[in-house]
């Protein structure tokens, strides 16, 4: 495959054996690391290309993924054993109690409830109709079954688009996209509910917005925010950058794509029957704090401890209040940084932050930061520790789920002290990936994307983009050096401007990269050395 181009010409593409500490030693056994004299990028592969390649390590997950769940295949369904084997699936689940397997299409058949977004709902129906047809008159433990598996191989291909997506938005690091392909948390939990529909139409909203197609990038937001909320909050990390860079056009499309596609689909359900539409929207404000979110845990301890129980209306406030603190924390780090951040890094910390200050959160929701993850912080060592643990949240809350919910054996379940730390444990991962990723934020030589002249490959409009607002004192020049006194400057420096908005009009049309963006310098006319250097990006 051809790596892309950019300043200094077509760029080597990454090779992970080469450039990541982590996969460096763990490559002896399959033949070592890449030669220093392979040509990544320019030389054209025979039939193992990078798609390929990929696609296989995505259908291989996704037979793993299914095979997790194959306990409860061959025994079925049932409350609590899929608890303790950790075969639950919300598919099964909702099939059989809210009347999917009884003809009952959510958003369709009026008065039906259905605590998910319309476009979901949809999703759920178009499934169930699909059953109907293939099973006919098959027993329900069959027809559940055959619902799970029809699920399956659908989000099968939209883990194959998700990962297809992440390598054109990765240019010249398309391995980054095995993060996505090969993620345990994907194999998992991307079977328990319909995320990865959410996750696919936000990729491919941000692979629009790198192709400088902000209007169509909104349309997929507005989809998947249909579908899901999440994929709405990638547009504070656009409208941040606008403000940076003073490019308000790509936000303005990207919001009336976004509102557009949102209003299309929820419209038309919202006149026909509001009460069903607005289901979705009482449930999740009425609803207490859910499994695994911090609200829980501290309302759980203060049952135990008879203590004071946080009530469901004091959440939403606080969870909003801190979700509102956290995103003008994030606003301020990305105009007060020396360099503008990359869109899928402010992107990766607003959704972080969403997830941490809501009053809901559940294992799969673990899948939308993978892709972001992937583009922004693509060190595997990084990686490996965040899914680590969020696999071992992922079975301690089915332990402590089959003896909350289901009144299971004692000697199954985990108790509330292990379910809490792991709990904790799950907050403090996704807490150090959003720290790592300010720290390259404040530092970017630390970000092993920005190498050799590249800038943001996500940012399409606000690549290479010069600053017109930031929040950060100016800088005081340099004194000029005249006379025969080393040193010294006959004219001395001028008073430092006060903390405020800085118009850096006068910035050059694109900000240095690399190593010479982070000395001051413009960098230099391409050399041999960053022509024939081993895809290491300089590291």
């Amino acid at each position: 495959m051809t790596s892309g181009a950019g300043p200094r010409g077509p760029y080597r593409i990454s090779i992970p054996s080469r450039s990541d500490p982590l996969l460096r030693p763990l490559v002896d056994g399959a033949g070592g690391p890449l030669g220093r004299h392979a040509d990544p990028g320019r030389v054209a592969p025979d039939w193992f290309t990078v798609e390929r390649v990929l696609i296989l390590l995505t259908v291989a997950s996704a037979v793993l993924a299914v095979i997790t769940k194959n306990p409860c295949r061959v025994t079925g369904w049932a409350s609590p054993d899929y608890f303790y084997r950790a075969c639950y699936s919300d598919w099964t689940e909702l099939y059989q109690s809210r009347g999917l397997g009884e003809g009952i299409r959510p958003f369709i058949t009026p008065g039906a409830l259905f605590e998910y977004p319309v476009l979901l709902g949809l999703i759920a129906s178009a499934t169930a109709f699909l059953v109907d047809v293939a099973a006919g008159d098959a027993a329900a433990g069959t027809k559940s079954l055959l619902y799970f598996d029809v699920n399956a191989v659908l989000v099968a291909a939209v883990w194959i688009l998700t990962v297809l997506a992440t390598l054109r938005l990765a240019g010249r690091r398309p391995w980054d996209a095995a993060i996505v392909a090969t993620a345990p948390v994907i194999i998992l939990s991307g079977t328990i509910n319909w995320d990865l529909w959410a996750v696919l139409l936000a990729t491919a909203g941000m692979l629009a917005f790198a192709r400088d197609r902000p209007v169509l990038a909104g349309i997929l937001w507005g989809l998947g925010t249909a579908l899901k909320l999440y994929p709405v909050l990638l547009l504070g990390a656009v409208l941040v950058l606008a403000v940076r860079t003073g490019r308000y056009r790509p936000c303005i499309a990207a919001s009336a794509g976004l509102a557009a596609a949102w209003l299309a689909v929820n419209i038309p359900f919202m006149l026909r029957d509001p009460d069903s539409w607005g289901y979705f929207l009482t449930f999740s404000e009425t609803r207490d704090a859910g499994f695994s979110s911090g609200w829980y845990v501290y309302n759980a301890l203060a049952r135990q401890a008879a203590g004071t129980v946080i009530p469901a209306p004091a959440i939403n406030a606080g969870a909003a209040v801190l979700f509102a603190l956290a995103c003008l924390g994030i606003a301020v780090l990305a105009l007060r940084a020396r360099r503008r951040p990359r869109l899928v890094q402010l992107a990766l910390l607003i959704v972080a932050a969403f997830i941490l200050c809501n009053k809901v959160y559940s294992p799969q929701y673990a899948l939308w930061l993978v892709p972001l993850i992937a583009l922004a912080v693509p060190r595997w060592h990084v990686v490996l520790t965040w899914q680590l643990v969020e696999v071992l949240h992922w079975w301690a809350v089915w332990l402590y789920l089959g003896g909350r919910t289901s009144g299971g054996a004692a000697e199954h379940n985990l108790g509330l002290g292990m379910y809490a730390w792991a709990v904790v444990g799950h907050i403090l991962a996704t807490a150090y990936v959003m720290g790592v990723v300010v720290r390259e934020i404040l530092d970017p030589r630390l970000d092993a994307v920005r190498r050799i002249g590249i800038d943001d490959p996500q940012g399409g409009a606000f690549d290479h983009a010069a600053d017109r607002v930031t929040l950060r004192l100016r800088t005081r020049p340099r004194p000029e050096v005249t006379g025969s006194a080393p040193g010294r400057s006959r004219r001395g420096p001028g008073p430092a401007a006060p903390l405020g908005l800085q118009d850096g009009a006068g910035t050059p049309p694109g900000p240095p990269d690399g190593a010479d963006a982070l000395r001051g310098a413009a960098p230099g006319p391409p050399n041999r050395h960053d022509r024939d250097r081993p895809a290491e990006d300089h590291q």
